[in-house]
């Protein structure tokens, strides 16, 4: 899969790390309990279809990107910075 980096362009999925879904996770209280810190970081949706996730350009420019993709077919259809406007 090739990623395509606002800054440095289209590049292989090698140079980034998946940080997972950039849709913002409600984070429980600190003394929210063990069953809702368990629900916090060990279950995730898992959809099918188009999905925007955190990567990190690690081996590139460092930059924090949004990748749009279809977890169906693999299609990239977009990247932007992130804190970037719409």
């Amino acid at each position: 899969m090739r990623l395509p980096c606002p800054i440095c362009g289209e590049r292989d999925r090698r140079e980034f790390y998946y940080q997972g879904d950039a849709v913002a996770l409600d984070r429980p209280a600190r003394d929210a309990g063990g069953a809702a810190w368990d629900d916090y970081l060990h279950n995730r949706d898992n959809p099918a279809g188009e999905t925007r996730d955190l990567w990190h350009h690690a081996a590139g420019c460092g930059a924090w990107i949004v990748v749009t993709r279809d977890t169906v077919t693999h299609a990239v259809s977009g990247a932007k910075l992130v804190g970037a406007k719409r």
